[in-house]
């Protein structure tokens, strides 16, 4: 198999919800540090050629030693940037050229299927972004400052995105470039908008509730329960 596909794992971020000196991606949830999780699924993947994982500035030099737990010989650290976008387009520098597509990756993320991974290789070979995405079910309402609910926004057509998000190399460069050029790149909550702002096509495909993303305390013991279940 061609290995043309290059990750970033974006792991840059302060994790300051979560609270504590350490940072939440590299705490321990299911059964290893939670960057390492991620790490180590993609680099299961035949066709993947380089893991770039962007770590703050602090960890870049000096990494902990349970990421060589996995295939240094496709493992890069790449420094993180003031902001996540920063942060993403510090990873793609450091992508070498073989990498067409590209997966972009929150390692808080760190119960990512294959076979979530797989939709979004697929589509994005075809040639456009894809994004790992749930649909809303709950019902929506928008709230006022001052809590007051003010319409209930309909759910149709409504969906979570997650990640892996992919993209062919040459769309995910330009959506940065340009953004940055716009100024618009420290907004971005996701590289998906990135694209969007410019009309590129980007198409959601299935993702799954084991891939939630841990953003405050209570959410380790809901990874660590999720850890069993199958996709």
């Amino acid at each position: 198999m061609i290995r043309d596909v290059g990750v970033v794992i974006v792991a840059g971020g302060s994790g300051s919800r979560v609270g504590g000196s350490e940072l939440k991606q590299l705490r321990w949830v299911a059964g290893k540090p939670m960057l390492l999780h991620s790490l180590q699924t993609f680099q299961a993947r035949d066709d993947v050629a380089m893991v770039v994982c962007v770590l703050p500035r602090q960890y870049a030099g000096d990494p902990p030693p349970w990421i060589f737990q996995s295939d240094a010989e496709r493992l890069l650290i790449s420094v993180g940037g003031k902001h996540r976008a920063a942060s993403v387009a510090n990873g793609l520098e450091d992508l070498p050229a073989e990498c067409r597509i590209v997966l972009i990756h929150d390692a808080a993320r760190p119960l990512v299927s294959p076979g979530m991974i797989d939709r979004v290789v697929h589509e994005a070979r075809q040639g456009h972004g894809a994004v790992a995405a749930l649909p809303v079910s709950d019902t929506l309402k928008s709230v006022d400052a001052a809590g007051r609910i003010t319409a209930t926004v309909p759910r149709e057509g409504l969906w979570r995105a997650q990640t892996p998000q992919g993209f062919p190399r040459e769309m995910i460069v330009r959506a940065h470039r340009e953004a940055i050029a716009a100024g618009a790149h420290a907004i971005a909550t996701d590289d998906a908008a990135l694209c969007e702002r410019l009309g590129l096509e980007v198409r959601v495909v299935r993702g799954s509730e084991r891939a939630l993303k841990v953003t405050e305390e209570a959410d380790f013991a809901r990874a660590e329960a999720l850890q069993t279940v199958e996709e």
